[in-house]
């Protein structure tokens, strides 16, 4: 009877959870979530990892599931839980903003692309019409052709453009991040 209740004081009761995430963020989510009483499931995390790189082309679209576990009798799981839950929206949003810096300047680039097709289309229409009208197919020849070589540089100049407006916002949530994390920390201490 004695060693069973031995056995029920050295016993750990642990939850689990999984967090799918980009290869070169997976450090930083690690270190982020071990301030709120999770550590990495020693058991399954060096050899199971699980890499999502054959479908997802470049290697900055690469995903990795990182394991991770928590005490369940932890001190302060309740605020742990609230700072943890705004340290992922505080990263869901980050991962916005980046989102941000192309979306727009591409859209933009689509747009110009697809009006200067329109223009060469008509100015193919224009010369192959019986009789064809030359200097229509050169009127709408002009803005198809620059219409196809303007996207390049207005993304460019777009991308430019957002990066340097969302990047002190993204400081700006680094700095959150930080400071939750250092609550988070105080409360584990």
């Amino acid at each position: 009877m004695e060693q069973a209740e031995r056995r029920n004081r050295n016993f750990i009761a642990y939850e689990y959870k999984e967090v799918t995430a980009d290869i070169a963020q997976a450090s930083f989510l690690m270190d982020g979530y071990v301030n709120f009483g999770w550590e990495i499931d020693e058991n399954v995390m060096p050899d199971t990892t699980e890499r999502y790189s054959a479908k997802a082309g470049t290697h900055q679209h690469r995903k990795t599931v990182i394991r991770l576990k928590r005490d369940r009798k932890i001190l302060n799981k309740m605020e742990l839980t609230r700072l943890q839950r705004n340290f992922e929206a505080c990263v869901a949003e980050i991962g916005n903003l980046e989102k941000e810096k192309t979306s727009r300047p591409s859209i933009a680039a689509i747009t110009v692309g697809i009006i200067g097709t329109a223009f060469m289309a008509g100015s193919t229409f224009a010369v192959t019409a019986q009789p064809p009208h030359i200097i229509l197919c050169i009127i709408l020849a002009i803005p198809g052709f620059l219409g196809w070589v303007l996207p390049y540089f207005l993304y460019r100049a777009g991308v430019r453009r957002q990066t340097e407006r969302i990047t002190p916002l993204i400081e700006a949530k680094h700095d959150e991040i930080y400071e939750i994390c250092e609550k988070g920390n105080k409360l584990l201490n």
